[in-house]
């Protein structure tokens, strides 16, 4: 049975947490899952499969310990360019100094560029900037030669070895994965990794592309498309609409666009998510200075807040876990600032927008809003959802219920799932075919976890295969969902 504690105490928005050298222990990663860590993040573009299996081999071991679904979410590097070696590690670029970036692996002067994407001379053209070193440092392309792209500085600034590049104006050829992209994708499949993060998406056939590679593979991960490119803001809709959930990763997208304009993006791409029900994490710098600090700025704090009444279903930690001196102190800090700010819940009606749920069967989707509206009508002290795909659960979630929401599902990997869905516990041991059992269970484990007491009210949501029981599907026929009241008997108190 799951900690009491860790479920009550947990945020109802979704803590990702990367694994790094600072958390990379099993005793660590405990510790961070305790402190309200849903969903490990493994970086792939740091670490291969041989040393991320370690990670996964920890955490579902973790997982069956502890009797709590942990969710595992492996990100791909994508096509990120990086500059080459530089003299002396590093040069200042100064305002109007030429520099020159070269094809090759070398060059023989000092200002002289190269990088690891090999078609930059050729693709860039006169006017497009290249940015460097997270957007610090900017050039302009003033004039093509033969494998030479001539540019200005514009912003000046240090850059480093191996710092990334970003060519916010310059349509790219490189494909959506890389041959170590497309061997990490099979690992993460075959290993049943729960999320695989698909990075510098351009298009939805990037998307789609790396779901049929992991059919292919006989997995049910779910793809996570990272919102990074200008090109991916100018597909929006149709990206979203074929990822399984999106990640708002602000790093690489605050350099691609105007950063001024980086906070409405964030909430167009939420409220999109939205419409089209699909979990949305953010992600970049939440609590960046929780690297080197036991404590988070005012404006971090600020930020996971607005993030959070925005309607993201969760926040990611990078380096923060990663590399940060204060891991475990950073989690604890992200869940104590959700759990302050869901209060904002806690008396609002069901969110409902006039097209939410508009994917789901249209039973489904009556069941659903009733549900939602019938738990906060009633003052219900749970739901209940049993759901085999996960879907019921996930529509229940976009209600932003401060109602308690517990999934339960014959399935391990769609429980695991649910540790992205906003306000969605997974518990495991519930009977989740068979009705009256379900009701049983439900009361008793009310009452047991001191969730309610006789008289109080639950709700129970599930589909056909609650009304056929585990050996009756013939009864299943004609019935879609189900939606009932139980009152607690508490026959299970002593």
């Amino acid at each position: 049975m799951t900690d009491p504690q860790i479920t009550r105490q947990r945020a109802r928005t979704k803590v990702v947490a990367t694994i790094g050298p600072a958390c990379e222990t099993k005793e660590q990663l405990a510790a961070l899952v305790h402190a309200g860590v849903d969903v490990f993040r493994l970086n792939m573009a740091h670490a291969g499969p041989s040393e991320q299996q370690k990670h996964v081999d920890n955490i579902r071991a973790l997982s069956n310990e502890l009797d709590q679904p942990i969710a595992i979410l492996a990100d791909l590097a994508g096509p990120k360019i990086r500059l080459g070696e530089l003299p002396n590690d590093r040069i200042y670029c100064n305002l109007g100094s030429e520099f020159v970036f070269v094809a090759g692996d070398g060059s023989a002067t000092t200002n002289e560029l190269t990088c690891t994407y090999e078609p930059l001379v050729d693709e860039v053209q006169v006017g497009d900037r290249i940015m460097l070193a997270d957007g610090t440092v900017s050039m302009e392309v003033v004039r093509k030669e033969r494998d030479r792209a001539y540019t200005i500085v514009v912003q000046r600034g240090s850059i480093r070895s191996r710092q990334g590049i970003n060519l916010p104006s310059t349509k790219l050829s490189a494909p959506a994965l890389s041959a170590a992209d497309y061997e990490h994708a099979v690992w993460a499949a075959k290993t049943g990794i729960d999320f695989v993060g698909l990075s510098f998406v351009r298009a939805p056939q990037d998307v789609q592309f790396l779901k049929d590679l992991l059919k292919s593979n006989r997995s049910t991960s779910k793809v996570v498309a990272k919102i990074e490119k200008r090109e991916a803001l100018e597909r929006l809709e149709e990206i979203i609409t074929i990822a399984d959930a999106v990640m708002v990763a602000r790093g690489d997208l605050g350099v691609e666009i105007d950063v001024a304009q980086m906070p409405l993006e964030q909430k167009r791409i939420i409220a999109m998510c939205h419409r089209f029900q699909k979990p949305v994490i953010i992600a970049t710098q939440m609590l960046d200075s929780m690297q080197d600090s036991p404590r988070p700025t005012r404006a971090e704090a600020t930020d996971v807040a607005n993030a959070i009444l925005d309607g993201a279903d969760a926040c990611m930690l990078s380096g923060e876990t990663a590399i940060g001196h204060y891991p475990l102190e950073a989690v604890e800090m992200m869940n104590r600032i959700a759990l302050a700010t869901e209060t904002a819940f806690r008396s609002r009606p069901p969110k409902l927008p006039d097209n939410a749920f508009s994917q789901l069967q249209a039973i489904t989707r009556a069941v659903v809003r009733a549900a939602g509206q019938m738990a906060h009508d009633l003052d219900a002290k749970l739901v209940f959802v049993a759901s085999h795909s996960g879907r019921t659960a996930l529509a229940l979630s976009q209600h932003r219920s401060y109602i308690p929401t517990l999934g339960i599902s014959t399935s391990e990997a769609t429980l695991r799932q649910m540790c992205l869905y906003w306000g969605v516990t997974p518990l495991r041991g519930a009977p989740a075919r068979d009705l009256p059992e379900l009701i049983q269970h439900a009361d008793r484990y009310a009452c047991e976890e001191g969730y309610a007491i006789k008289g109080d009210r639950i709700v129970i949501v599930g589909g056909s295969h609650l009304a056929a029981g585990p050996d009756r599907e013939d009864m299943a026929s004609g019935v879609h969902d189900i939606l009932l009241v139980h009152q607690i008997e508490g026959s299970a108190v002593v």
